[in-house]
């Protein structure tokens, strides 16, 4: 990489000196200026380092989480109700229900934290999708300011051309006016 030219981009696009660029907005630089693509995929990259662990808690609040789910534990329910209340002559569980509720009990001491931990691990890989959401943004801003500079300075030379021409269209003007002082007729 061209420290000048690090420099000269950290001056005109951060109004700061590269010293003083934080380390994120230093390798941002580094990268525009080597002109690496501009997007990775990201969340190949996240999903590539989760642990067995992490990616059962994801299941598990996903499936948690869904309709089928509440189908499924419903259905189950009024089933347990149903045969405890009504349809076996020797229940195993009577109304109220006590292994019921200690069935629902443990499920719930052990779907919360599994479901926190998804939910964590979420929040973690939001943070570094926001993380590099702003790299491609600035990264983004840098090519348009550029894209504008080197827009203005089409201008520029477009706008000097037509004066040139017209200085030298006046310079023809006043040649064919001394050619003939009386005027064109």
């Amino acid at each position: 990489m061209n420290s000048k030219e690090a420099a000269a981009l950290a001056t005109k696009h951060f109004r700061r000196t590269w010293e003083k660029l934080t380390e994120r907005e230093q390798e941002i630089l580094r990268s525009v200026i080597s002109r690496m693509h501009v997007s990775r995929p990201i969340q190949g990259e996240i999903d590539a380092e989760l642990t067995l662990g992490q990616r059962v808690a994801d299941r598990v609040a996903r499936f948690g989480g869904s309709w089928a789910f509440m189908g499924i534990f419903f259905t189950i329910l009024i089933g347990w109700m149903g045969l405890n209340s009504y349809a076996l002559q020797h229940p195993y569980d009577p109304y109220p229900f006590i292994l019921l509720n200690l069935v629902l009990s443990c499920l719930a001491s052990v779907q919360a934290p599994i479901i926190l931990m998804s939910q964590s691990r979420q929040a973690d890989t939001d943070r570094q999708q926001a993380t590099h959401d702003y790299e491609v943004n600035l990264k983004a801003e840098i090519e348009i300011m550029q894209i504008h500079e080197k827009i203005d300075l089409l201008r520029t030379q477009e706008l000097t051309r037509i004066v040139e021409m017209q200085e030298t269209q006046a310079k023809m003007l006043e040649l064919l006016v001394a050619k003939h002082p009386g005027g064109m007729s």
